[in-house]
Parts: structure tokens; C-alpha cells; sequence
């Protein structure tokens, strides 16, 4: 099959884009607003741009909490969705008012972050603390006016369980990341296999 994304003229309920562009990590993050008041919300659309500085990028569907919060005070964290907490990271997603707590939603217990004011989350494997850079607004089509923002952060610090990492190396499988597929379906990573660049 072959279809205009312009016209979206695929004949299927839903759109087959992110069952294709995946699996994709999720973005698990926190942030606090100005009056203290903490978010934690997963993002689908998330990755690591780049390793020195090193960047981390999520999209956003309209200006939601996390923005808000970003812009207005500076920081956030990423923080790992695992596969044991595959459960408490969709709680996290319920569409809830701005002043509600979504770690006291979801039963998650908060740690402190180090160099951030937002908290990460205490039962992940990994938290990236980081400094917000920038917000870009994408445009829909023909230039018109878009509904999704990229943010783009800084990470500034890094936490890792002490029990991932083995020999000098972390154990990423070990952890079992989920990640999403397209429509409501996940994955989990719990298997890794090496391959060298060609010299």
C-alpha cells in the first residue's frame, strides 16, 4: 500500500504512521509548575538527539501541563518506563486537571532529583535531570497552524540504579524498557545483541 499523508487516504481505521515508526521510547516525564505543583505524564514521541551535550526531545499535542510547567521553570527529568511499571506509567497518562498530582494518581513514590527541582520517579531504573532548551512549533499542512511542539532539553544529570550496571556497562535489557508500537500496543526490550562498525 502506498498513501498521501496530506489526504491521509490509507482506507484504515487508523493511521498505520506509528505502527511503522517503532518501536519508539517513552519519554516518562516530571516537572513541577511555578506554584509547585508536580506533573508526570509519558510521551511517545520522545528520543536522545545527541551524546556531547547530550539532548532529549519529546513532541507534544498541544500545550499540556509539561510545557507549561518546562517553559515557566526551567527543568524537567526523563525517567525510564519499565516493564514493571508499565501499569503506573498509563495511570500517569489520564487526561486529569492541571492541579492534580499524577505520582499520587498512579501510586508512585517521588525521589529527589540532584541538580533539577522536579522530581524523578523513585522505582525507575533511570532519570535524565534535565535543563529545557527550547520549544518548536511544527506546522500543519501548507504551513498552517500546527497542533504539536517539540521540546528540547539539556540533560544535565544522569541517575542509574547502581544494580544495572555490571563491568563498567549498564545493562539496558536487564532493565526491560517498554516502548511504544502503534495503537494501543507496547513492547519490551529484554534481549540485546552486539554488532561492531566496520573498520
Amino acid at each position: 500500500m502506498f498513501y498521501g499523508t496530506e489526504e491521509n487516504n490509507h482506507g484504515h481505521q487508523y493511521d498505520p504512521f506509528k505502527a511503522v515508526v517503532a518501536p519508539r521510547p517513552i519519554g516518562w516525564i516530571s516537572s513541577i509548575s511555578a506554584s509547585g505543583v508536580v506533573n508526570l505524564a509519558p510521551y511517545s514521541f520522545f528520543n536522545a538527539m545527541s551524546d556531547n551535550p547530550h539532548y532529549v526531545v519529546f513532541g507534544s499535542s498541544g500545550r499540556k501541563d509539561s510545557i507549561t510547567n518546562i517553559v515557566e521553570t526551567g527543568e524537567f527529568v526523563c525517567n525510564m518506563a519499565t516493564w514493571e511499571l508499565r501499569e503506573q506509567m498509563n495511570q500517569s497518562s489520564a487526561a486529569v486537571e492541571a492541579g492534580v498530582d499524577e505520582f499520587e494518581l498512579a501510586g508512585l513514590e517521588k525521589a529527589d532529583s540532584v541538580l533539577v527541582k522536579p522530581p524523578r520517579v523513585a522505582a525507575s531504573p533511570v532519570g535524565l535531570e534535565c535543563k529545557y532548551v527550547k520549544t518548536v512549533d511544527l506546522p500543519g499542512h501548507d504551513n498552517a497552524a500546527g497542533g504539536y511542539a517539540i521540546v528540547v532539553g539539556q540533560v544535565i544529570g544522569v541517575y542509574i540504579d547502581d544494580k544495572f550496571i555490571e563491568d563498567g556497562r549498564v545493562n539496558t535489557a536487564a532493565m526491560q524498557p517498554i516502548m511504544r508500537m502503534g495503537y494501543s500496543e507496547y513492547t519490551v526490550v529484554k534481549e540485546a545483541f552486539r554488532m561492531r562498525r566496520p573498520e
